[in-house]
C-alpha cells in the first residue's frame, strides 16, 4: 500500500475511535439534558397552575366585593321602605331589592364554583411540586454520575488525541488538510477501500482502468463520485 495512504488509513482509524468516544460523551450529556429539560417543563406546568390559582382567587375577591356592595345596597333600600309614601314607590324598591339579592346570589354561586376550582388546582399543583422535588433529586444524582462517566471517558480521549497528533505529524500538510476537509464533508469518512471496483464510501463503481491502476497499490486516486481518497486492500482468503 502507498505509504501516504497507509498513514491516512491509520489516522482515520484513530479518528473513528475518537468519534466513538465523543459520541459516548454526547450521549451521556444528551441524556442528562433531556432530564433537565423535563424538569423545566414541570416547573412551567407548576407556574401555569399558580397563575390560574391567582387569577381565580383575584376573581373571587372581586365577586366578594360586589356581593358586599349589593348587600349594602339591599340594606339601604330596605331602610327606605319605611319612608315611601306610595305603593308605586314601594313596588319599585322591592324590585330593586330582589334584583340586588338575585345578583348577589349569582355571585355567591360563582364564588363557590371558583373556590372549588382553586382547591382542585392547588391539589394538582401540590402533586406536581412533589414530583418535581423527587425528579430534582434524581437529576442531581444523575448529574454527578454523568460527570464521573465523562471524566472517565475523557481520560481515554486524551490518550487517543495524543496518538492522533503523533500520527498526523507524519502526514504531509496539504494531504492532511485534504483529509480533514473530506472527513468534515463526508460524514467522517475520508479514506475508503475499493471492493470489486466499487467505492466503499459512496458505493458507486469506479472506471475499470482506474481500478486496475489502484490494484498496483502505489498510487493515490480520488473517487470520481464522492472525491474520497481511495485505496485497495486485497481480500483476506479464508483458510
Amino acid at each position: 500500500m502507498n505509504e501516504h495512504i497507509a498513514q491516512l488509513v491509520a489516522l482515520q482509524a484513530i479518528d473513528r475511535e475518537i468519534d466513538l468516544i465523543e459520541g459516548k460523551i454526547k450521549s451521556e450529556q444528551n441524556g442528562l439534558d433531556e432530564q433537565i429539560s423535563a424538569l423545566a417543563k414541570r416547573e412551567a406546568v407548576i407556574n401555569d397552575l399558580q397563575e390560574k390559582i391567582s387569577a381565580c382567587e383575584k376573581e373571587v375577591r372581586t365577586l366578594e366585593d360586589e356581593v358586599a356592595e349589593k348587600m349594602n345596597h339591599v340594606r339601604e333600600r330596605q331602610s327606605k321602605m319605611m319612608q315611601v309614601q306610595t305603593g308605586r314607590e314601594q313596588t319599585a324598591l322591592l324590585k330593586e331589592i330582589e334584583d340586588a339579592k338575585k345578583s348577589a346570589k349569582e355571585n355567591e354561586e360563582k364564588i363557590i364554583s371558583l373556590m372549588e376550582e382553586v382547591e382542585k388546582l392547588k391539589v394538582e399543583a401540590e402533586e406536581e411540586k412533589n414530583l418535581l422535588k423527587g425528579e430534582k433529586q434524581l437529576v442531581a444524582e444523575e448529574t454527578e454520575k454523568v460527570r464521573t462517566n465523562i471524566e472517565s471517558i475523557n481520560k481515554g480521549k486524551k490518550s487517543k488525541d495524543n496518538e492522533r497528533r503523533k500520527q498526523a505529524k507524519q502526514i504531509k500538510e496539504n494531504l492532511l488538510r485534504k483529509y480533514d476537509t473530506l472527513r468534515e464533508r463526508r460524514n467522517g469518512l475520508a479514506v475508503v477501500n475499493v471492493v470489486d471496483g466499487v467505492c466503499q464510501g459512496c458505493y458507486m463503481a469506479i472506471p475499470p482502468q482506474k481500478f486496475n491502476m489502484l490494484l498496483r497499490g502505489d498510487l493515490m486516486f480520488d473517487c470520481p463520485t464522492c472525491q474520497r481518497i481511495m485505496y485497495y486492500t486485497p481480500p483476506v482468503e479464508e483458510e
